[in-house]
């Protein structure tokens, strides 16, 4: 069981409950009683992740303020100041350029309402956890495999600090990396009550942590995300730090945790497929986790290596000899880290227990798969989020972004599994409005001069989805949009989260509509959604 943290300091209680919707929940007193019994974490309701943009105007100086952080060589000056949202220009001249910000946790009904907020703690003096606030593939939620905690990841890093999500960790330095300094990325486990874990961990070194999934019965985290901020030859620590990874949760607050080198649980190159092998490492650079019938699910979508596409890890060694295929019925969940040769694995990379979904596209490098989140609404049928390719190609004229609105698999696929392979049965689309600015309250107008684009944001696609199945055959599905705009990070955009209901038996969409239950505010993302199922 993870150790119990307050807001402030280790030994607490978080008391969330009965806030003002909209509020924010603080710490409770040292000597606070007994956590109430569900916090953010309530049946029939949803749990909304969400970051806001906290630091000042003066964090960072134009002409000033060396970049990247910690950098020894190379150095350059920051272009922008730290005000929202133009400091994010300041990654026309440092490509690792983010700013580390608060995660907050909503409870919403299912219509959208907010009943509870909860802040993880950020303070240095007790366990903290912040995320990056332009990387929009951080703090996706998941649920245990029991129902029963809420985990995500970010970094036990100050708030408001520079270039952080490219950072090297403690226990990996790659010297080669332009960012100089380090630290631990975590996982965080909210037990129903508000109580938190941190687990650490020297994983995803040179970048980023994106989720993660407890299995509840062998008490393991499943981790996702990506490594390497530096050059090739990546060392040991971080092609071994890199995608899938595995964990024991930690009892221990994080000032006294031991944290050892990276436990990689998945292994796949492309060389499985028939292609050449490209930059080892970064064929496993996952976004998307799920856990479903006892199988462990990543989603690839992004990066200049590799194929986009959904994959499974086979622990039997035998679901897919050339690369794809499906899990074997009654597969047990991997339970260990795998076992690799150090003085090898820069060339010839982790051992291949890894699999393409049978179906899924396996084309290199591909221009129109961007698959994200993903939810199964049964044994046979799964949504994909489609992130969109995140072309902001603009026409004045009409005043939209073309290449997202002429896009034809971003959104939300419906995959079925018929005759032992699976089809993509149809997109939802309607309702998102792809490539249709939007107007956000206290956002910039006009065009961003560093871009020459429009700072109004469209949507692009979806990242995060979560659902529920009712007893009809109703499918809901909650997702949360990518963007496109002129901004120099889309990440950083206010972007929205949206509701779309579908039927089980459905072969088309042609009355599934996309409805906005909330838009970001200035300064504020919304990054991840789950549904906690009610009783």
């Amino acid at each position: 069981m993870p150790s119990r943290l307050t807001l402030a300091a280790a030994g607490g209680v978080i008391s969330s409950l009965l806030l003002i919707p909209g509020t924010v929940a603080t710490a409770a007193p040292h000597h606070a009683g007994p956590a109430r019994p569900h916090g953010v974490l309530r049946p029939g309701q949803l749990v909304l992740s969400r970051t806001v943009y906290t630091a000042g105007k003066d964090s960072v100086v134009p002409g000033v303020t060396r970049l990247p952080a910690g950098c020894t060589t190379a150095c350059v000056t920051a272009v922008a100041d730290g005000g929202y949202p133009e400091v994010f220009n300041n990654e026309s001249v440092d490509p690792s350029f983010g700013v580390t910000s608060p995660i907050l946790l909503d409870s919403l009904t299912p219509s959208g309402r907010t009943t509870d907020t909860l802040e993880v703690p950020t303070g240095i003096d007790g366990d903290h956890l912040v995320t990056s606030f332009p990387s929009k593939s951080e703090i996706g939620l998941n649920l245990s495999t029991d129902g029963t905690a809420l985990t995500f990841m970010g970094y036990v890093a100050p708030v408001n600090s520079p270039d952080v999500s490219n950072s090297n960790t403690p226990g990996v330095v790659d010297p080669t990396n332009p960012v100089g300094t380090s630290y631990y990325r975590a996982v965080a486990e909210l037990r129903p009550g508000g109580r938190f874990g941190f687990t650490e961990t020297n994983a995803y070194s040179g970048n980023n942590g994106r989720s993660a999934v407890l299995d509840s019965a062998d008490n393991r985290l499943f981790m996702a995300g990506n490594a390497g901020n530096g050059g090739n030859p990546q060392p040991v620590g971080v092609i071994a730090g890199a995608g899938a990874q595995i964990a024991t949760p930690s009892r221990l607050p994080e000032s006294r945790q031991q944290v050892g080198q990276p436990t990689p649980v998945g292994g796949f190159s492309v060389t499985e497929l028939g292609d050449k092998a490209d930059k080892v490492g970064k064929d496993t650079n996952f976004r998307g986790l799920t856990v479903h019938d006892n199988v462990v699910y990543l989603t690839k979508g992004s990066g200049g290596n590799g194929v986009n596409t959904v994959y499974f890890i086979d622990t039997t060694g035998t679901a897919c000899p050339n690369g794809v295929g499906l899990p074997v019925p009654g597969a047990p969940l991997p339970t260990k880290a795998l076992a690799y040769d150090p003085a090898t694995l820069q060339s010839t990379g982790l051992p291949e227990n890894m699999c393409v979904l049978q179906g899924f596209p396996t084309a290199l490098k591909s221009t129109t798969s961007f698959p994200f989140g993903m939810w199964f609404a049964n044994d046979t049928t799964l949504y994909v989020a489609d992130e969109g390719d995140g072309t902001n190609t603009y026409d004045p004229a009409t005043g939209t972004y073309t290449a997202a609105a002429a896009q034809t698999g971003a959104g939300l696929q419906k995959w079925v599994l018929r005759d032992g392979t699976w089809t993509l049965a149809y997109t939802i689309q309607h309702g998102l409005d792809l490539g249709t600015p939007y107007g956000v309250s206290h956002y910039p107008t006009g065009d961003n001069s560093a871009t020459g684009l429009p700072w109004a944001p469209a949507t692009d696609g979806l990242r995060t989805i979560t659902g529920k199945v009712d007893a009809d055959g109703t499918v809901t599905i909650w997702g949360v949009t990518s963007t496109v705009s002129g901004a120099t990070d889309e990440g950083a955009d206010p972007n929205r989260l949206v509701r779309v209901t579908d039927r089980l038996e459905a072969t088309s969409a042609a009355r599934d509509t996309f409805r906005t239950l909330r838009t970001a505010r200035s300064g504020e993302a919304l990054r991840g959604i789950v549904y906690v199922p009610g009783r």
